[in-house]
């Protein structure tokens, strides 16, 4: 499991239920990265997504407390364990975290790798990432170089859990 995450250099992630930056190249690197596969998210950051609709060509676990939640092309699970569950009957495919900030905090002692989008910019946020960088357990093993799009300056990196 991994998980995938666009962070300010505060690593917020987001402001009022939304994303604080949406850059092409990123999403289309978070499309070919996550088509075919499995993504845990939450129903607020499905909220975000367009039409509010889940991921096309993904198998899409939602996590919600409602139990009456239902969503036309999700799985709608309500704790870990039902994530887990569902994760298992597929294991053919990878698994992909990709939000919110309560699902991220959940998961992330599951993930081995997590592939960050760090944008050089501090936006208001409300929700934050964990700060890898802060976190002996976590290593920073890939820094791509530098990315401009619309005066946004970001870079792809990639951390990957310390073995114990």
């Amino acid at each position: 499991m991994d998980a995938i995450v666009a962070v300010d250099l505060a690593w917020g992630i987001g402001y009022r239920d939304d994303l604080l930056f949406r850059i092409k190249a990123d999403l289309k690197r978070f499309k070919e990265m996550t088509s075919g596969q499995i993504v845990i998210l939450g129903r607020k950051t499905l909220a975000t997504f367009p039409g509010g609709r889940p991921l096309p060509s993904r198998i899409n676990l939602v996590v919600s407390r409602n139990r009456s939640l239902e969503i036309n092309g999700a799985t709608v699970c309500h704790n870990r364990e039902e994530v887990l569950a569902a994760v298992a009957r597929h294991p053919d495919k990878h698994v992909y975290v990709i939000g919110g900030s309560s699902i991220y905090r959940e998961f992330l002692p599951d993930c081995h790798r997590v592939y960050v989008t760090r944008i050089h910019r501090q936006q208001q946020a409300d929700t934050y990432f964990p700060n890898l960088d802060e976190m002996p357990a976590w290593q920073c093993v890939l820094t791509e170089p530098d990315l401009e799009e619309n005066g946004l300056v970001f870079n792809y990196r990639v951390y990957e859990k310390v073995d114990a």
